[in-house]
């Protein structure tokens, strides 16, 4: 998905559309029976690195109940390796990624909205 230029310096990335609606369809799993997104696809998104997500997901713990986003299991991970090529390398990762709710993605633009302007963005 490559993002269009951001000429007003919100800090906000905007997407063409017509391309980005399919991409995103293709970013939803269907894990523990509900529709979730992994930490690494939302970065990319969010056009923040995974680790700096993660980091200010940790920093705003309280605001990520379970039914926001859980930790996926060693099991869940091969599952999804199966199914989606482009998570081949999380196989050798070291921790677990975590996969957010539809509430839970909410509260991550929230969360990334307000730390904008005092974290690193790449």
């Amino acid at each position: 998905m490559e993002p269009l230029k951001n000429t007003d310096n919100s800090g906000i990335i905007l997407y063409n559309a017509k391309d980005s609606l399919k991409d995103i369809e293709d970013r939803i799993f269907c894990i523990r029976g509900v529709n979730v997104m992994i930490d690494r696809d939302l970065a990319e998104i969010y056009g923040v690195k995974t680790k700096r997500l993660n980091e200010q997901v940790k920093r705003n713990i309280e605001r990520f109940p379970e039914r926001y986003m859980f930790q996926l299991s060693d099991n869940e991970i091969l599952k999804l390796v199966a199914n989606c090529d482009r998570f081949n390398k999380l196989k050798h990762s070291t921790s677990n990624p975590y996969a957010f709710t539809e509430q839970g993605v909410s509260m991550l633009a929230s969360v990334l909205n307000s730390a904008s302007g005092n974290t690193e963005q790449g």
